[in-house]
């Protein structure tokens, strides 16, 4: 399903502690400073969420413990004039809010961790890559329909199958196991096995003398990987 046709909000983040500023009116285009804002004073502080409608996402800034709205900023794209990083610093940011009215207003906001900041950037990013995927693959032209392949049996067709060679008598004969180290089916024992090390059967007729074999330092048994 395309973002664009889901109808229900999504949250997309969540910070339990965000702080808001009011900032000195830009009076020029240099880019922000959080310096010149009153850090150690915060004009309010709650909890921020990013939520998502379709195309539509909007960060709002709400009580902690109420959930009620302080204010609410839309974002229609992203980079985007709504929100803009400050040169300083990459915990804040300023954002542009609106009230239902239509009336804007920017303020600063910040956050304590820097992987806050990280988080409330990547959550917006993401957003707006979705939805130019969505973009680019509504306008792929549709596949054009491949003919099904038909394994329906026409009329009067008829298959034979060959299970086995079939003797005098009418009883199958199985058919021969390939024999042979040809094709990899019986393969030799590795050196050192059992199998190269078995004794040879004696061929003299007088009683064999017990003999014992000194065992080989088990050191020597040990390979040498790298």
């Amino acid at each position: 399903m395309s973002l664009v046709d889901v109808d229900y909000e999504r949250v997309l983040l969540v910070k339990p502690e965000v702080f808001v500023y009011r900032i000195p009116p830009r009076t020029s285009n240099r880019a922000y400073r959080a310096s010149e804002w009153k850090l150690d004073t915060p004009d309010w502080n709650g909890r921020l969420r990013i939520i998502a409608k379709g195309e539509k996402l909007v960060i709002k800034l709400e009580d902690k413990n109420s959930g009620e709205l302080f204010a609410a900023c839309p974002v229609d794209t992203y980079p985007t004039p709504a929100v803009e990083n400050v040169s300083d610093s990459a915990r804040y940011f300023v954002i542009n809010i609106r009230d239902e009215s239509g009336r804007a207003a920017f303020i600063g906001i910040g956050f304590v961790d820097r992987s806050d900041s990280f988080d409330f950037n990547v959550a917006l990013q993401d957003h707006f890559r979705y939805l130019k995927k969505d973009e680019e693959m509504a306008k792929q032209p549709p596949l054009e329909n491949e003919k099904k392949l038909d394994l329906s049996f026409k009329e009067g067709q008829t298959i034979k199958i060959n299970i086995g060679k079939k003797t005098e008598t009418g009883t199958s004969v199985a058919r021969p196991r390939p024999t042979g180290t040809g094709m990899g089916i019986l393969l030799p024992p590795p050196p050192g096995s059992k199998a190269n090390t078995l004794p040879k059967p004696q061929t003299n007729t007088q009683p064999a003398q017990q003999t014992f074999q000194k065992p080989n330092n088990s050191s020597n048994l040990l390979l040498d990987f790298e």
